[in-house]
């Protein structure tokens, strides 16, 4: 294990020795597991867009008709 200096403000670091005490472990313990669970969710995230569930944005602000240039307008472009 690689020992690392960090500085943190004193109120971060008092509230995680008072929450590890609660828990009967270390300080130390919750930080290293606080940076693991940081590096999965950031570092190593390899989801694909088909992994992701569809957002819904509610429905369209107008009816779609046949004289629409809807590539135009996903693109902010003047297409006229």
């Amino acid at each position: 294990m690689k020992i690392i200096t960090i500085n943190v403000s004193e109120p971060v670091y008092e509230a995680f020795q008072q929450h590890a005490k609660k828990l009967d472990r270390k300080a130390s313990e919750l930080i290293r597991e606080a940076m693991e669970l940081y590096r999965q969710q950031h570092m190593l995230r390899r989801t694909s867009l088909r992994d992701r569930r569809p957002a819904s944005v509610g429905g369209p602000i107008r009816p779609i008709t046949s004289q629409d240039d809807i590539l135009g307008d996903m693109l902010d472009d003047a297409r006229d």
